[in-house]
């Protein structure tokens, strides 16, 4: 049955706004709905600062040694700033822009591309400017992290939808963000669900320490930390290398490669295809439902772990043992950006995977010798980031195929060592979940005092 609104022209104008998505249904129940608590407009509780226009901000080198940070519009992400691709820029532009200086606690939210999503900054994201692709929130009447909870709840994300503009490419303004409904239940309700948005904060510090602690002792005991990449003019092979390899492309005998041996040589080394049961491509779903089975794709890969927030389901698939996954399986990307891996944890286990994936399953036997976290750690790290592109193929788009990638070579280090990094990433997946846990439990707070208030 179709649902529409009508609204009247007081709404129209007051509102300052014809265009009929502004008027759907559903926000105008969300909005109707929140309004219905004791609210403040968002104008009303700060002060907003856009970001800056023009060329005179253009930023035309980065400076990775510099300790300025560059926000990006594609950094906001909910409650806080995406780390992974960070951008920094030279003292004298963070100087010659300091009126665009963030600073703690104050509120990021995107307003260009990705519109909507709303980031905390912190002290561990200053000193930083941002970009025209999001616009800056700063206030002293309001928890900001309570605030941070309402904007990214169901309610909280549909009232920053409803005030874009634009047809080829939407944005969102400042004069039309300040007339957001912000609820009020009271400094001390509000104040217990900020604390569990700080708590998650927390987990997320604690959780990425321990795996950059996992990562730091991976590469000491390789020796990665020390290494420093030759750059040869010119470089040279053997004809019995080309031959027992194979390969006659002149990229698999770089100099770089030859280094990463070098490390490898000084470990007991087993292949892929020595650990590992028969390497298997998933399958191909042409449909997905809302109950299926899990149906796990590269994008669903983040920092060696399925983390997806938008995880495919599907019924159409038979269920064998070549198309899906168990525990401490990994799955690595053949094609696009080759070597992206995961390891399969309790949570995904039985899942389908795509055809885009080849999946590692470490023999019963090699478990003695090898870990499972290990190997995962070591194939994201730069040495096995390396070695999947100098076995892959192809020269306008990259491929790896079961057959290159059993030919990768993998230093075995000490098993004490190797259990030291399954506990730490252990520790970091532990403290990610929980870090999790608190933000949905801070959101689905607010949504029922929402909802309570409006039934009382």
């Amino acid at each position: 049955m179709a649902v529409w609104s009508q609204p009247s022209l007081i709404d129209t104008y007051s509102n300052r706004r014809i265009d009929s998505e502004f008027f759907g249904p559903k926000y105008i129940q969300t909005e109707n709905l929140t309004r219905q608590c004791a609210t403040d407009d968002l104008g009303r509780l700060g002060v907003f600062m856009p970001g800056p226009f023009g060329s005179a901000f253009h930023v035309k080198n980065y400076d990775f040694r510099s300790p300025f940070r560059y926000i990006r519009g594609k950094d906001v992400k909910p409650f806080f700033l995406l780390e992974d691709d960070n951008r920094y820029v030279p003292e004298s532009v963070f100087y010659r822009l300091q009126s665009y200086a963030v600073g703690p606690d104050d509120l990021m939210i995107s307003v260009v591309g990705t519109l909507g999503n709303v980031s905390i900054c912190t002290t561990n994201d200053t000193p930083a400017i941002f970009s025209c692709k999001s616009t800056l929130f700063r206030t002293q009447k309001i928890d900001p992290y309570y605030l941070l909870a309402f904007l990214n709840c169901h309610y909280g994300s549909l009232c920053l939808l409803r005030r874009q503009r634009g047809a080829v490419q939407t944005g969102l303004n400042i004069e039309d963000l300040r007339t957001i409904p912000i609820p009020r239940f009271g400094s001390t309700v509000e104040s217990r669900i900020a604390q569990d948005v700080r708590n998650a904060y927390q987990s997320l510090l604690y959780s990425k320490k321990n795996y950059a602690k996992a990562q730091q002792l991976l590469e000491s005991e390789l020796g990665l930390d020390k290494l420093s990449f030759q750059k040869p003019v010119a470089y040279t092979a053997r004809f019995g290398e080309v031959v027992g390899n194979g390969r006659m492309d002149a990229d698999y005998y770089q100099i770089k490669y030859k280094q990463l041996d070098d490390i490898a040589a000084k470990f007991p080394v087993k292949k892929i295809k020595t650990i590992s049961e028969k390497l298997e491509t998933g399958v191909y779903s042409k449909s997905y439902s809302a109950d299926g089975r899990t149906y796990l794709r590269g994008i669903d890969i983040n920092a060696g772990f399925i983390d997806g927030d938008s995880i495919l389901r599907t019924k159409c698939l038979m269920v064998n043992p070549q198309n899906t996954v168990i525990k401490d399986d990994i799955l690595v990307t053949r094609v696009g950006s080759i070597g992206v891996c995961a390891i399969i944890e309790d949570t995904f286990s039985g899942s389908f995977y795509s055809d885009n994936l080849i999946r590692i399953r470490l023999y019963d036997q090699a478990k003695k010798e090898i870990s499972a976290s290990y190997l995962n750690l070591l194939l994201n790290t730069t040495y096995g980031q390396m070695q999947m592109v100098r076995y892959s193929r192809g020269s306008v788009q990259q491929r790896l195929n079961q057959s290159q990638l059993a030919q990768i070579p993998l230093p075995i280090i000490r098993w004490e060592r190797q259990f030291e990094i399954e506990n730490l990433l252990k520790k970091h997946r532990q403290a990610k979940k929980e870090s999790k846990h608190l933000l949905e439990q801070a959101k689905t707070r607010v949504v029922q005092l929402i909802e309570d208030a409006v039934k009382s």
